[in-house]
């Protein structure tokens, strides 16, 4: 029984191993456990510096287990189910989630048992912490406990504040006010960023720019449309605060974005460049120490990969992934990014396979001048997916059979070859893979714990929460500078080789021949135009910028799908432009459902988006409170609640 973690927040729910580092590489985390802790240990600076580095542990939280990915990316525009349907409630908004869904018990379970830790350390630094870190190691509690705050608002809307270290059982909470929280979070953060350094001690460690980030994003989210009913004397001095916090983390961090947005993605080898990359402000770091690992391992890669392993000339691998199939791309997010200009799309996504098994290759049917020989060889492509507009007519049965690789090609109500099916049409198991969280480290090909670390916080939405905060003030035209630095960096560069990038292949490469048609012969299968006509190598002709040369760029736009989403006056078409832009740049990062819930524009986009949502205002807008680790474990004047007093905690509609 979970009981002391669930509501109570015991000393069991910080009972973290006590660790000495073993090695120069992320030499506080990566470590060896040589006792536990107790809470006497908590009063001694060696057993404080223990438990800060367990609430660090916290943090691989978010990209572990069916909750990361079910909370923030289902149900929304961007994603919906793909071929197994494990969380399928949370995207369908079924009457499947409910108060009893384990996943929302555990991101409650899980926030509380961090905050309690942070509450020993809050208050045991300044009475026991002897030593040149004790304001970091303060700084760090009050930090964890603002994040953790954050993220069950975003979720639950007000919950119990708990301030004080549970060390014996407790069983009377109420609920606070979201308004009542949010001024918790502000003035903890506020605390972390007056506290922690600058420059850590230790890489990996929160300094006061990762402070100065979410406390920035915080005084967004407080000014957003979900908190419309007690926010206006707030909104203003909050968005003048967030743009405030950005241009300094922008001007005085040293933080910097990436030259090239593959940069962040392109990982190599732990701590390997994409993991020291500049941009990033605060990480969850995971290791190849597996001795430490414990039930972390960064899970991310496991998420989005579409089926390969069954197809001809291919076999499961490390580099293709072990693909379980939740994350769908939905057509809005293929078509939200301009394909032949915004590099972020062919850096984002995996577009082609190259043939790894020898045993299965695909050969050449009979009346093809090398009939029975193999279409293609190990090395080669075999697998290619056409990102393809409505209205596309070069992909037919007839012209894709005379291509040597699979073929996947969308197809679009209305079209002639709209029933194709499996082979040349996009499916719930074939479907364009989001390959940002590829990981070609972990030790097997059935491994799920995978060995990068998984971005928390980075620069380039520092520079969208300073545009987003701008344009809610109504000043539109001082957005620009901030979308213009992503934008400028999202474009292709000159020189820039398209066909490098191992995400997207040769979907950057050009056929300069016609198009084929149903009468082509074999002989000609290669001339055809790939989804987009590129150039491999970029030059000055052929760029074109995706700079916005005015606020016309914006509210006039004819691409940004305004009319789907019922957006009509400038606000509302600001709001709508910097929510596609966030797609851009943070496609796939786990913050989407919050983003869409706090705008409350979850209802109209994912009703534009994704065919399968059907969330309803106000309810999906919140999840609901756990009803095992919270409403039947609670009491109210020694007895537990009625069924009628649980409702009356209980968010609405649930």
């Amino acid at each position: 029984m979970k009981r002391s973690v669930k509501i109570l927040c015991s000393a069991a729910a910080v009972s973290f191993m006590l660790t000495m580092p073993t090695s120069c590489k992320k030499s506080f985390l990566d470590e060896n456990a040589i006792t536990q802790l107790t809470t006497e240990d908590f009063k001694t600076t060696f057993g404080l510096d223990g438990l800060s580095i367990g609430m660090y542990q916290g943090l691989r939280f978010h990209f572990n287990y069916e909750w990361a990915y079910a909370t923030t990316n289902y149900g929304t525009d961007e994603f919906t189910v793909g071929g197994d349907r494990t969380e399928q409630m949370f995207n369908s908004y079924d009457a499947n989630l409910t108060t009893l869904n384990g996943d929302v018990a555990t991101v409650w379970d899980n926030m509380y048992g961090n905050i309690n830790s942070a509450n020993i350390l809050i208050e045991n630094v300044p009475l026991y912490y002897d030593g040149a870190n004790k304001n970091t190691r303060l700084g760090e509690g009050y930090f964890m406990r603002g994040f953790d705050y954050f993220k069950l608002v975003k979720q639950f809307g007000g919950v119990p504040l708990k301030l004080k270290a549970s060390l014996t059982i407790e069983e009377e909470f109420t609920r606070a006010s979201a308004q009542q929280v949010y001024e918790q979070i502000i003035g903890d953060l506020t605390q972390a960023y007056n506290l922690l350094p600058a420059t850590p001690a230790e890489r990996g460690r929160i300094t006061k720019w990762a402070a100065a980030h979410f406390l920035a994003k915080v005084y967004l989210f407080r000014a957003s449309e979900i908190n419309s009913d007690w926010n206006a004397s707030t909104k203003q001095a909050d968005l003048t605060k967030a743009i405030q916090l950005c241009d300094e983390i922008i001007n005085t961090s040293g933080r910097t974005l990436a030259t090239n947005f593959s940069d962040l993605w392109n990982f190599t080898t732990v701590d390997g460049p994409n993991e020291t990359n500049a941009e990033i402000i605060l990480a969850a770091e995971f290791s190849n120490n597996t001795a430490t690992q414990g039930r972390y391992g960064n899970q991310a890669h496991l998420w989005y990969p579409s089926l390969y392993q069954n197809q001809p000339g291919m076999v499961r691998d490390l580099a293709g992934g072990r693909e379980f199939q939740r994350l769908r791309s939905t057509d809005y997010a293929l078509d939200v990014y301009d394909r032949v200009n915004d590099s972020r799309f062919w850096k984002s996504f995996k577009t082609r396979y190259i043939s790894n098994n020898a045993a299965n290759l695909p050969k050449w049917p009979a009346g093809h001048p090398q009939a029975g020989q193999n279409k293609f060889s190990v090395g080669q492509e075999s697998i290619l997916y056409i990102v393809n507009n409505a209205g596309d007519t070069r992909y037919t049965t007839a012209s894709i059979a005379l291509r040597a690789p699979t073929m996947y090609v969308r197809y679009f109500a209305g079209q002639p070859e709209n029933l194709l099916g499996n082979h040349g049409n996009f499916s719930t198991s074939q479907y364009v893979t989001m390959s940002k969280f590829l990981d070609g480290s972990r030790n097997t090909v059935a491994s799920q714990f995978g060995q990068r670390d998984g971005i928390l916080a980075r620069l380039g939405e520092t520079y969208l929460i300073a545009a987003e905060a701008q344009g809610r003030l109504g000043n539109y035209a001082a957005a620009l500078p901030y979308l213009n630095k992503l934008r400028d960096r999202a474009a292709y560069k000159e020189g820039e080789d398209r066909a490098a990038y191992v995400d997207g292949g040769i979907a950057y490469r050009t056929n300069p021949a016609t198009s084929p048609t149903a009468n082509t012969s074999y002989s000609d299968r290669n001339t055809y135009y790939e989804s987009n006509n590129l150039p491999t190598t970029t030059t000055s002709s052929t760029l074109t910028n995706l700079r916005l040369n005015g606020v016309g760029d914006i509210l006039n736009s004819t691409r940004e799908f305004y009319s789907r989403v019922g957006a009509g006056s400038d606000a509302d078409k600001f709001l709508a432009f910097i929510l596609n832009e966030r797609s851009r740049e943070l496609m796939g990062e786990f913050m989407r459902w919050e983003d869409l819930a706090r705008t409350r524009t979850l209802v109209a986009r994912a009703t534009a988006f994704n065919d399968e949502a059907k969330p309803i205002a106000p309810k999906h807008l919140l999840r609901p409170i756990p009803q095992t680790s919270y409403l039947d474990l609670v009491k109210k004047n020694g007895s537990p609640l009625t069924p009628a007093e649980k409702q009356e905690v209980q968010n609405p509609g649930w």
